[in-house]
């Protein structure tokens, strides 16, 4: 394991394919020339479309996606890994999967994820979203070498599940990950928490690429992407909703020094919970 160049792309894509796919090439050209070799764009790289019916218009089968074609290209001209974070692909009758690609610097794909937790919420004024229904969620946690130092893929909501981050640290990932879309709602709220924490407790390095700024389907997002070392610090960061890229430095080194210095994966240990019923018990009294 060697250290590399990480650089997080932020973006703000449309309801047009076509026109993300030149936004996409853009700065993942301009994150290689200043030195990436692993880059990462966020969430929905392809499509943001809210609408369901343009939507599913659009989207295409993975053998068919532009996306995936234009990314696998671009790796093996630019020769970088190249991550992107998810885009919508058809698997069925109006089904998609949200699906990110790895890509190596051959244009190779060396695996794929499809994002686990669907975001079914209700946020403050009247924000609701049901990604289960037009998602199909994933079923398999996936680790991937990246330059030599094992990488767990997740995508955005999936970070609000600790257990899954626990799950990739204690099978060997040094890094993990958290391209996004998250609104700007909670990102505002808990954005930086969420990713510095789930670095902290696994001492591993976490990269989050996010979309920013608002967009044409009408939704707002936080943007921030993020680069955080194993000690929680953010040593990379798009600042701000605007379109960009950010790079650091990601030394798997770092994160084997954090683990021995808190042995958290190894100090665990198994418990027994039990509940108790203090009313009953003081009214037995």
């Amino acid at each position: 394991m060697t250290p590399f160049t990480a650089a997080v792309v932020q973006m703000r894509s449309t309801t047009d394919m076509a026109q993300n796919i030149t936004a996409m090439t853009k700065l993942v050209e301009e994150a290689a020339a200043a030195g990436a070799t692993y880059i990462q764009t966020p969430e929905m790289t392809g499509l943001v479309e809210q609408e369901r019916e343009n939507f599913f218009a659009t989207i295409k089968p993975e053998d068919e996606d532009p996306v995936k074609e234009a990314a696998q290209a671009l790796a093996a001209w630019l020769n970088i890994t190249l991550h992107i974070g998810s885009t919508p692909v058809q698997v069925g009758e109006r089904m998609a999967a949200n699906r990110a690609y790895v890509f190596a610097p051959t244009g190779a794909l060396l695996t794929s994820y499809d994002k686990i937790h669907m975001f079914d919420v209700d946020l403050d004024n009247g924000e609701s979203w049901r990604e289960s229904a037009v998602y199909r969620p994933g079923e398999e946690a996936v680790i991937v070498n990246i330059s030599g130092t094992p990488t767990g893929l997740a995508i955005c909501y999936d970070c609000r599940f600790p257990a899954l981050h626990r799950d990739y640290a204690q099978a060997g990932a040094l890094m993990l990950t958290g391209p996004s879309c998250f609104t700007r709602q909670t990102g505002q709220a808990h954005w930086h928490a969420l990713l510095r924490a789930r670095a902290i407790e696994n001492g591993a390095f976490m990269v989050a690429a996010a979309q920013g700024g608002d967009h044409a389907d009408g939704r707002t997002t936080h943007g921030h992407s993020l680069i955080i070392n194993p000690w929680g610090k953010v040593i990379g960061e798009v600042k701000g909703e605007e379109p960009g890229f950010a790079l650091a430095e990601i030394d798997p080194a770092e994160a084997l020094e954090a683990r021995a210095k808190i042995p958290n994966l190894k100090n665990g240990r198994d418990y027994e919970l039990v509940k108790v019923d203090g009313e009953t018990l003081a009214a037995a009294e």
